[in-house]
């Protein structure tokens, strides 16, 4: 970095908030699964939209890329910054703030540093509920979340980022300061700019505040573990809750054999749900706003009917919220259970509920003809049509030189889930990981207006380069 840049970054956010030291700037350097290692020239961390919107002016006149960065817990290197050492990183952890919380109007304002666990807290003090549920809520941020369009176990009733947003403030790739902090539910004058900025992964400017939806705060809820013959049934069993039980469905979380066993395994004081391990399992959890709903009753009883017409084999009722949470535990340890157990190639797709049960069987079909030891770690939310489709090896000291056949796996599995009408990447995003794989599944005329928006908004290319496209 020359100095005249290096002085005036200082002068913006103060010089102890840009950093250049190798140990200091280490930690926002590389990915979550540690498996892109990036370079930077400075970390930099302002505290304000002013102070962001004027390092951005003062990189963009140097020709420096930035790269936008918040809770760093990107699976798809979308917040690493490339290898070549170009890039300055811009660190919001600092932009922390509430700004303001309506609950007569349900919305709150956050700052875009603020972690997803800080904006739940402010809304439960006021008696609301942010439903955006995720195992990484006390580090991501919610500009991460709004730059992934993030999602987690209850968009089934609530939805991802997208339907959880109603407005933003977005620092543009020139500096210039977009205040669309709208606290509408109604604004029909246009286009909705707002759109383009969640999922755009940083690429077309900065998001420092925006302001999000409260609900009413659940005060009962009721919570089974399921064991279920297969993915078919499964789905059977989501069609009848919802049925029965409407929008009390809150989370519906599909959970296969090898999944539980790697976080029996690798998680202390884990236990085994249900006295027969099955296969396949579900995690049902219902919720309402009234304390005296009677959901327990509603649950046992729908999952009677289940078992009844062969979609439900047994199950295990939590009876006290500690019941509740080892049963969530099971479901929310899964990324660090198979990190312990080495790397994996990991899949986060999507595909019509209709067609679930049939990619599990027609992947893992073909996943055993290409490796006869692969061992398949599936779960996810089912509701949505969302699924961590994950393969290893049996023997776990393999599982480090088994990154070598990623390309493999993954044309395998992405284009089942192209030829069933679904997505590479339903909640994680591109970044790095997919950028490459996204011409493959993506139409021509779709890419050409894709980058015809990146043009516009950022004509030379500095916003988070070599991420989404």
């Amino acid at each position: 970095m020359s100095d005249e840049l290096l002085s005036r970054l200082a002068a913006i956010v103060g010089a102890n908030q840009v950093l250049t030291e190798a140990d200091d700037i280490e930690p926002y350097l590389v990915d979550q699964r540690r498996r892109y290692v990036g370079r930077a020239r400075a970390v930099v961390r302002p505290e304000s939209t002013a102070e962001v919107a004027a390092v951005v002016r003062a990189c963009v006149e140097a020709g420096v890329p930035i790269v936008p960065q918040g809770g760093n817990t990107s699976l798809c290197g979308g917040a690493t910054p490339l290898p070549d050492g170009e890039s300055i990183v811009v660190a919001l952890t600092r932009m922390n703030r509430v700004r303001a919380l309506d609950a007569a109007n349900d919305t709150i304002c956050v700052e875009a540093g603020c972690k997803l666990a800080t904006v739940q807290l402010a809304a439960a003090a006021a008696g609301r509920f942010f439903p955006l549920s995720l195992a990484s809520g006390g580090s991501c941020e919610i500009g991460g979340n709004l730059s992934t369009n993030a999602g987690g176990v209850q968009v089934l009733r609530y939805g991802n980022m997208r339907e959880l947003t109603l407005g933003l403030e977005v620092v543009l790739p020139d500096g210039r300061v977009w205040d669309g902090l709208r606290c509408l539910r109604k604004d029909n004058t246009g286009y909705d700019l707002k759109q383009l900025f969640i999922g755009a992964e940083g690429t077309l400017g900065i998001v420092t505040a925006a302001v999000l939806k409260l609900f009413p705060a659940p005060r009962a809820r009721a919570t089974a573990w399921v064991a279920v013959p297969d993915p078919a049934a499964a789905v059977a069993l989501l069609s009848r809750f919802r049925a029965a039980c409407g929008d009390r469905v809150t989370a519906f979380e599909l959970v296969g054999r090898p999944l539980l066993e790697l976080v029996l395994k690798h998680m202390p004081d884990s236990r085994e749900p249900l006295p027969n391990p099955a296969q396949w399992s579900v995690l049902v959890e219902l919720s309402d706003t009234a304390a005296e709903a009677p959901l327990a009753a509603l649950l046992e009883q729908t999952l009677q009917a289940a078992s009844e017409a062969g979609e439900a084999t047994d199950a295990v009722f939590a009876a006290s919220l500690a019941q509740a949470g080892d049963l969530w535990a099971l479901r929310e340890n899964a990324n660090e259970a198979q990190r312990r157990e080495g790397y994996g190639i990991k899949h986060d797709i999507s595909v019509p509920l209709s067609r679930i049960a049939e990619f599990i069987r027609r992947a893992g079909d073909a996943l055993r003809v290409w490796r006869d030891d692969a061992l398949i770690v599936a779960f996810g939310h089912i509701g949505d049509g969302n699924l961590h489709y994950n393969v290893f090896l049996p023997n776990a000291a393999e599982n480090t030189d088994f990154s070598a056949s990623a390309v493999e796996a993954n044309r395998i599995v992405h284009d089942i889930v192209a030829d069933l009408g679904g997505s590479i990447s339903a909640e994680h995003g591109l970044g790095q990981l997919k950028r490459a794989d996204i011409v493959h599944y993506k139409g021509a005329l779709e890419l050409e207006l894709m980058a015809a928006i990146k043009r516009l908004f950022d004509p030379r290319g500095l916003m988070n380069p070599g991420k989404l496209l």
